[in-house]
C-alpha cells in the first residue's frame, strides 16, 4: 500500500519533501502482540496500518491496561509520534492485535513535511482530534457507566469486529481492555450468563442474546 493511500494530499507536497517522506518510510510486517511503541521509550514516529489490527493502550496507577483506541487498515496513529506533540502529558503503547503491516514514518520528518503543505497540516489536526474524540469517549464510559453496560458493549464491539458472536478471548485480556480486575470481570461475565445474555466456556464467550446485550449497553 503507497502513503498515497493514507494521505490523500500528498500530491500538494513540494517534491523533495514527498521524495524525503518516501525514502524515510519504513516498512514493517509484525506478528499479533509485537509492541510498536513504548511511550516511556521515546518517539517511535507515525504508524501507518497496511493491513492488521493494533490496538492502543496506556496503563493505570495500579498498572492496569485499558484501551483508548484501535487502528485498522489505512489508520494513521500520531500518538506514537509524540515529540510531535509537546503538550501530551500520558505514555501511550501502540501494539499489534492481529498479524500487521505498517509503515513508519519518523516524527521530524513528517513535521517537515507538515510545515510545507498546509494540506497535510490540517489533515493531521483532523486526525488529532479524531482521536482525542475516542479517548475522551473512553473516558466518559469508564467514569459514568457501570461495568456490567461497559462490558456489554465491549462484547459487542468484538462481535462486530469478529464477524461472530463466538469470542475467543480470555478474562484477563477483556479486562486489559476495560481497565479493570479479571476478577471483576469473571463476576459480571457469570452474571451475564446466569441472565441468559452469554455462554461461557473455557476461553470463549458466546453472545446468545444480542438484542438484550446492546439494551444494557444503551443504558
Amino acid at each position: 500500500m503507497e502513503l498515497a493511500a493514507f494521505f490523500p494530499m500528498l500530491g500538494e507536497l513540494p517534491e523533495a519533501e514527498r521524495a524525503k517522506l518516501a525514502d524515510a518510510a519504513v516498512y514493517r510486517r509484525v506478528p499479533a502482540g509485537t509492541v510498536l511503541h513504548d511511550g516511556a521509550s521515546g518517539c517511535t514516529g507515525l504508524l501507518l496500518v497496511a493491513s492488521g489490527q493494533l490496538r492502543a493502550y496506556i496503563f493505570s496507577p495500579e498498572g492496569r491496561e485499558i484501551t483508548l483506541y484501535r487502528l485498522f487498515e489505512r489508520d494513521v496513529c500520531l500518538l506514537s509520534a509524540s515529540c510531535m506533540i509537546q503538550s501530551l502529558q500520558f505514555d501511550i503503547t501502540v501494539e499489534a492485535e492481529k498479524a500487521s503491516e505498517v509503515w513508519v514514518i519518523p516524527a521530524k520528518v513528517y513535521q517537515k513535511a507538515a510545515e510545507s503543505c498546509a494540506a497535510l497540516a490540517n489533515y493531521t489536526n483532523q486526525i488529532m482530534a479524531s482521536r482525542f474524540s475516542e479517548v475522551m469517549w473512553r473516558v466518559e464510559q469508564l467514569l459514568w457507566k457501570s461495568m456490567d453496560k461497559r462490558l456489554a458493549g465491549f462484547l459487542l464491539e468484538e462481535a462486530a469486529l469478529e464477524g461472530g458472536g463466538t469470542l475467543h478471548i480470555t478474562h484477563e485480556k477483556i479486562a486489559n481492555h476495560l481497565g479493570t480486575a479479571r476478577e471483576v470481570v469473571t463476576r459480571v461475565l457469570r452474571d451475564m450468563q446466569n441472565e441468559g445474555l452469554i455462554r461461557l466456556s473455557r476461553g470463549t464467550v458466546e453472545l446468545t442474546d444480542e438484542k438484550r446485550l446492546r439494551k444494557l449497553s444503551a443504558q
